[in-house]
C-alpha cells in the first residue's frame, strides 16, 4: 500500500472537517458542553508552569505565536487540545493549578489537568522534578466532580448530563517511554520488562485510570496513541546521522498502540454507554515528518526541545 496516498485519504476529511467546524458562525451552540483534558506536554495549558521542574515552557520562544504570548504550553502556538476545544465551539479549556478556588468553582465548560513531563506509570519523568502523572490528574478531576461542579449543578441527573455529554481528552504514554524505559541510566523499567510486557504494562494501567473516569461520569473519551517518538529530535540526535528515524524506538510505539486499540474496544463493550475513539496520530506523523512539502511551512517554527523531549 502507498503509504502516501493512504494518508492523505485520512487527513484531508479531517482538516476538511476542521476547517468547516471553525468557520462556522459563532452563534451556533458548542458541539459539547464541556473538554476535559488530561495528559503530558502534547495537551499542558500551563499546569507545570509554578511546579519544581525542569519541565517548563512559561519562556519564550514558547508561545511567541500564541494569542496571550507565553503560557506554559510546550508549543510555539495552540495545543492540540486547543484546536479541538475550538472545534467543538469552546472556549480553550484553562490549566487547574493556574486557578484558585473560586474561579474553578464557576467554570462548566472544562479544565486541562494535563502535565508536562507526566505519564501513565507514576515514576516517569521523575528525574526531571514533580510533575502530575494521569492518576493525580483523575484525582483532581474527581475534585471537580464531587466539590466544584454540584456548586453549578445542583441536581445529580443535571451534573450526569453534563458529564455524559462531555468531551474528555487523554494524551499520555510519550514519556513512559523516553523519560522512563529509554532512559535505563535512571529507571528500571527496560532491566525488567519485555517491549511486549512493558506495553501490556502501561495499557493494564491505563485501563484503570479510563475506568475510574467512567465512573466518575465521563462517557465520551479521546485516548490518543502514542507518535513517532523515534523521529523526535531528542532521539535522532543521539543516533548515526546517517539514519532517518529510530526504527526500534518506533517499534515500541506500535507495539503500545497495538495493544491500546485493544483495549479501548474491550472497555467500549463491558462499560455501557462509553464511546473511545482512539486518537490515531502516529501514521499520519510519518507522512508529515516524511513529506512535508504537502503541508507547507510547517516546520519553520519549531522549539528547539532538550534531549528528554518531555
Amino acid at each position: 500500500m502507498n503509504i502516501k496516498k493512504s494518508s492523505m485519504f485520512i487527513l484531508i476529511p479531517f482538516l476538511s472537517l476542521l476547517f468547516n467546524a471553525l468557520s462556522a458562525k459563532s452563534s451556533e451552540e458548542p458541539l459539547a458542553p464541556a473538554l476535559y483534558v488530561l495528559g503530558d506536554s502534547l495537551a499542558d495549558s500551563g499546569n507545570n508552569n509554578g511546579l519544581p521542574t525542569q519541565a517548563k515552557a512559561n519562556y519564550v520562544p514558547y508561545g511567541i505565536d500564541f494569542n496571550g504570548g507565553v503560557s506554559g504550553r510546550f508549543t510555539n502556538g495552540n495545543t492540540m487540545a486547543d484546536f479541538i476545544a475550538q472545534l467543538l465551539g469552546l472556549p480553550l479549556a484553562p490549566p487547574y493549578l493556574g486557578l484558585s478556588e473560586a474561579e474553578r468553582s464557576q467554570i462548566i465548560t472544562g479544565l486541562n489537568y494535563a502535565s508536562g513531563s507526566a505519564g501513565i506509570l507514576p515514576e516517569t519523568g521523575s528525574r526531571l522534578g514533580k510533575n502530575i502523572p494521569i492518576g493525580e490528574q483523575i484525582d483532581y478531576f474527581q475534585r471537580t466532580v464531587e466539590i466544584d461542579l454540584p456548586r453549578n449543578f445542583t441536581e445529580p441527573q443535571a451534573l450526569f448530563n453534563h458529564l455524559s455529554k462531555s468531551i474528555f481528552l487523554v494524551s499520555v504514554g510519550s514519556n513512559d517511554y523516553i523519560n522512563n524505559y529509554l532512559q535505563p541510566d535512571y529507571y528500571n523499567s527496560s532491566k525488567y520488562f519485555s517491549p511486549q510486557r512493558f506495553a501490556g504494562l502501561l495499557v493494564d494501567e491505563l485501563s484503570q485510570h479510563l475506568t475510574r473516569l467512567y465512573k466518575l461520569g465521563a462517557r465520551k473519551i479521546i485516548v490518543f496513541e502514542i507518535g513517532i517518538l523515534g523521529c523526535m529530535p531528542s532521539i535522532t540526535n543521539t543516533i548515526d546521522f546517517s539514519k532517518d528515524c529510530d526504527k526500534e524506538v518506533n517499534r515500541l510505539v506500535i507495539t503500545y498502540n497495538a495493544q491500546l486499540s485493544i483495549l479501548l474496544t474491550k472497555l467500549k463493550s463491558l462499560l455501557e454507554g462509553s464511546i473511545f475513539i482512539q486518537g490515531q496520530v502516529f501514521l499520519p506523523g510519518y507522512v508529515i515528518y516524511h513529506s512535508p512539502y504537502y503541508f507547507g511551512e510547517i516546520l519553520k517554527h519549531l522549539c528547539l526541545m532538550g534531549r528528554d523531549g518531555f
